[in-house]
């Protein structure tokens, strides 16, 4: 095999090996996120991590294969694209390390938040059975909270609905107030107001010709059917 095709091979697998690990990491990721996630790790979640780490030793592996290969061609001149492929090589997989890190971090995080809640609820639940007199008391006081709760909201709607009522106040008032300066200063103009009942006289006398016609239609519909 020629070292050409050696460096190939070898990046093509190192590119496939970086692919799986990325879909790896979102299989693994998911296990933060389990409603109700095991104190302990599960099957599933030993070997998806083993196979994580597995692939990030195989790259280990072939980024040291392909630095000898690029050594060994050093006497017929280092390509310098190779070396910033190896470097980039090199980059993603400590890239990878991290956040293998930081998801086993989330993930035990989480773990110890559900373990926690799981004992609180456990004395919780302890202390109830040992004190029922105590329980009792704790339930009277969630549901006086709930009615409590109940009679903040019926005010706070209140509260909103005379709010309105007064901006309809406030609206009907100003409206009252325009209309009696419209009337005033029709008042002071001369004519206006004889100009305003011809023209309120106008489209009454229209609207009764056109009741009168729409009348007239119907009743030739009538006669015809």
């Amino acid at each position: 095999m020629t070292s050409t095709g050696g460096w190939a091979q070898l990046r093509g697998q190192a590119r496939s090996l970086e692919t799986q690990t990325e879909t790896l990491f979102h299989t693994y990721s998911q296990f933060a996120a389990v409603p109700n996630i095991p104190a302990k790790p599960s099957e599933d979640e030993r070997v998806a991590e083993a196979k994580i780490q597995d692939i990030l030793e195989k790259r280990e592996t072939l980024i040291a294969h392909l630095t000898r290969l690029l050594d060994s061609e050093a006497t017929l001149g280092q390509s310098g694209l190779k070396q910033n492929n190896l470097s980039r090589h090199r980059e993603i997989l400590q890239e990878h390390r991290q956040e293998l890190k930081r998801l086993k971090s989330q993930i035990q995080d989480a773990r110890n938040r559900a373990n926690l809640l799981s004992n609180v609820r456990s004395d919780i639940d302890a202390y109830h059975s040992n004190n029922p007199e105590a329980a009792e008391s704790d339930y009277m006081l969630g549901e006086r909270g709930h009615i409590d709760n109940s009679n903040n909201m019926a005010d706070n709607i209140l509260i909103q609905a005379y709010a309105v009522n007064d901006n309809f106040v406030q609206q009907r008032e100003m409206l009252s107030s325009i209309n009696r300066r419209i009337t005033g200063a029709a008042a002071q103009v001369p004519g206006l107001n004889s100009l305003i009942g011809r023209i309120s006289a106008k489209k009454r006398r229209d609207g009764i010709i056109m009741g009168s016609f729409i009348a007239f239609c119907f009743l030739l519909f009538l006669y015809f059917m």
